[in-house]
């Protein structure tokens, strides 16, 4: 009986390694602390590529706060953003609350930039956006986070929460995806 194939298998090359995710996440985590540590704020990540990202977040915050989850989705199995959509809600009421919204990648901003706009308008008393990777080479409108942990080149990148055609989600690491895998007539 042979082995299964490896996802890691379909990376080119390692863009951010484990430890550097590590540092990034505990220098957020720093800047969280002094900004909203005193708010009780409610942390919402953005499913599904922010919760491996929100979990090793919020186990370096040592304050009170709450967390939820919202899904949201522009893209399906490919690479190009799409509408987005919302496909569910929060289970809570965002008025007068500090809100973080946590999300995987900042890549076009229209993601990011809407969930915020639209927790703006339900009466958050302030909404701060956190995002593990910027990629502001893609940025389609203009949009910044609050808290980025790591500035990235305008690659495809997979792993840590992040996924191509739903894999690759369960990499330690940040890695760029080989083309042929998502270029399949790429020569």
């Amino acid at each position: 009986m042979g082995s299964a194939p490896s996802p890691r298998d379909d990376i080119d090359e390692i863009l951010v390694s484990e430890e550097q995710l590590e540092e990034a996440i505990s220098r957020l985590a720093e800047r969280l602390t002094a900004d909203v540590g005193e708010k009780r704020p409610l942390l919402i990540g953005v499913l599904t590529g922010a919760f491996v990202f929100l979990a090793d977040l919020i186990r370096q915050l040592d304050f009170p706060l709450e967390i939820e989850f919202i899904c949201a989705r522009s893209y399906d199995n490919g690479t190009e953003a799409g509408e987005l959509q919302i496909v569910m809600d929060l289970p809570c009421d965002v008025i007068g609350r500090h809100v973080v919204l946590v999300d995987d990648i900042l890549d076009t901003g229209r993601t990011v930039r809407a969930l915020a706009e639209m927790l703006r308008a339900r009466g958050a008393a302030s909404v701060r956006t956190c995002c593990l990777l910027d990629k502001p080479a893609r940025r389609a409108v203009a949009f910044e986070a609050d808290y980025v942990g790591v500035h990235i080149p305008n690659r495809f990148v997979v792993g840590y929460g992040l996924d191509f055609a739903r894999h690759h989600r369960n990499l330690p690491f940040v890695g760029v995806l080989r083309p042929e895998l998502y270029q399949p007539d790429r020569e």
